[in-house]
């Protein structure tokens, strides 16, 4: 116990942001901000004094976790380090993520604007989740796509792929540049055995990124 009380940066973080919470609830000028300062100083967790956090909050080690003004934080929510609850507005509004009881967020995951994140949600390591995600959901990747309801693989609407995603771009472009090559050589080579299909893998990953 004196172990956990004099060495772990998630205890002091959430202790202290309980007490400049209170003191930004009173409207005490400066000093709530100050305090949050100083804690992200010793901790390298930074906790806006406006966010609202709900019970037993555990943050993995701690480095580099980003909390928002407007974020709010239900029960038994566990992050990792390097995660950012952040925003995608400078207005003064709900701009911050909503994380219900029992969410896991990965190291490096980011999760910005004021979307809600559904109970038991899981959020992968590097996921950069931009939309709502559903209770007891899976979410990984660039941009965050659902993955998995309660265990069960599911398959994205077309309509979810809104950014960009790279990768996928670029294997489907090498899988459509593999499929004209091969349609050339069967024009010149009649003979020849038709069009291998493109591994299962590979048209997984295609159907999940909704390409």
């Amino acid at each position: 116990m004196v172990e956990v009380i004099l060495s772990y940066p998630s205890l002091h973080a959430v202790f202290w942001h309980r007490v400049s919470h209170a003191l930004w609830k009173a409207r005490v000028p400066l000093i709530p901000r100050l305090l949050s300062q100083l804690v992200r100083w010793f901790t390298l967790i930074e906790i806006h004094p406006g966010a609202r956090i709900g019970r037993r909050l555990f943050i993995d080690h701690g480095a580099a976790v980003v909390i928002g003004e407007t974020s709010e934080i239900g029960d038994d929510v566990l992050l990792y380090h390097q995660v950012t609850l952040g925003g995608t507005s400078t207005r003064k509004e709900k701009r911050h993520p909503t994380l219900c009881d029992n969410v896991i967020v990965g190291a490096g995951a980011a999760v910005l604007g004021a979307i809600t994140v559904g109970e038991g949600a899981r959020i992968g390591a590097g996921s950069v989740v931009l939309r709502d995600v559903p209770p007891h959901a899976t979410v990984v990747g660039v941009p965050g796509r659902v993955m998995m309801i309660e265990g069960k693989p599911v398959a994205p609407p077309e309509s979810e792929s809104f950014m960009p995603d790279p990768e996928a771009q670029a294997i489907k472009a090498l899988a459509d540049r593999v499929a004209a090559l091969e349609s050339e050589i069967k024009a010149h080579h009649p003979g020849r055995p038709d069009r291998a299909e493109i591994p299962q893998p590979v048209e997984d990953f295609l159907h999940g990124a909704g390409i």
